[in-house]
């Protein structure tokens, strides 16, 4: 087995913190210099997602938060901070980036870009205290971020099929045969599901990656935040539509109340066309695969090379277990969870 049973939890949040770009109170000063802001005071890490560097900074009776792009150059920062003072301005609940002293956005913190974000108060939720309403309001955020960026700049995205089928083979490659054994049947799925496709689908600028831990809800139910753009592009709406429902209306098996409720949102903001009506088994199971695959490459084969325990929240088994469901149902099935029609 690649994984060590005897090392802890606690190495593998330390493995996490050592992953992160370090960012010590004097970094902040530093950066701070650079806005019209009061001096920091203190900082802590910030642990959620995988791709950036992630800290809170107390700056007088201020809060702020501070990204470090990990894989994203000064140009990319740019762009998505300009976009996401755009989408905040058109009514995304999503918090704009802080201009600096020049009225730029981006500064630079050991050679890797780094913005200033607003600190949004707020909670997420656990899947099992998810409602029909809390679900509502998922998809009426969703369709909202497609209705107003439909028309704003977009690079392509890099979850497209060529893409996973790097992954794959790294996967393929991989000196841990529980995880190698996985790339041949899921490139198998993967060419499967694209071939089944829907053609022209509209397009927009996708989220990408509305999961929980990127909601932030308030004391009053409503959404507060809507976070990590890191995987914003242009992409075809339903499938973001989609992977937003497995996200969100997945336990052991899809939530039907949950799953229309959301659905039922999005077009409240946006309304489906039939082709896409369609094709959202398709897809379902792209997206499906899609986190099956990311989750192996980010999470299972990380973990091993490093060996610890890989992460129990981006377990890929989740993902292929939903791809099952998916299939299973078929696309009658699916309509009806997500009380939709697939004619007139």
């Amino acid at each position: 087995m690649y994984q060590n049973p005897t090392v802890s939890v606690q190495k593998s949040i330390e493995f996490l913190m050592a992953s992160l770009t370090s960012f010590t109170l004097s970094d902040a000063t530093s950066l701070f210099a650079g806005y019209a802001e009061p001096s920091p005071v203190a900082v802590a890490p910030v642990l959620s997602g995988t791709v950036n560097s992630s800290y809170s900074v107390q700056a007088g009776s201020k809060r702020r938060f501070v990204r470090i792009y990990e894989e994203q150059d000064h140009a990319g920062a740019q762009v998505e901070a300009e976009r996401l003072e755009l989408l905040a301005a058109r009514g995304v609940p999503t918090p704009p980036p802080l201009r600096r002293r020049d009225g730029t956005f981006v500064a630079t913190i050991h050679a890797k870009p780094a913005v200033l974000f607003p600190w949004r108060e707020g909670r997420m939720r656990c899947l099992a205290t998810v409602t029909a309403s809390d679900a509502q309001r998922v998809g009426e955020t969703l369709g909202l971020l497609h209705q107003v960026g439909r028309d704003l700049p977009r690079e392509p995205g890099r979850f497209e099929p060529e893409h996973l089928s790097a992954r794959l083979d790294r996967i393929a490659a991989a000196p841990f045969p529980e995880i190698a054994l996985q790339a041949e049947p899921l490139r198998a799925k993967l060419a499967q599901w694209v071939a089944k496709r829907a053609r022209a689908l509209p397009r927009g600028l996708v989220h990408g990656d509305v999961f929980r831990d990127n909601v932030l809800w308030n004391d009053r139910a409503e959404i507060s935040a809507l976070l990590d753009f890191e995987s914003a592009s242009d992409g075809v709406l339903a499938y973001d539509l989609m992977v937003t429902v497995l996200a969100w209306a997945f336990k052991d098996t899809v939530d039907f109340e949950i799953a229309s409720a959301l659905v039922a949102g999005y077009q409240r903001v946006r309304r489906l066309e039939m082709q896409e009506r369609r094709g959202l088994l398709a897809e379902a199971c792209i997206a499906a695969v899609r986190f099956t695959i990311t989750r192996l490459t980010d999470a299972e084969l990380r973990a091993a090379e490093q060996g610890i325990p890989p992460r129990r929240d981006k377990d890929w088994r989740r993902f292929a277990m939903r791809l099952s469901v998916l299939e299973s149902l078929g696309d009658a099935g699916l309509a009806a969870a997500l009380g939709t029609t697939l004619s007139g």
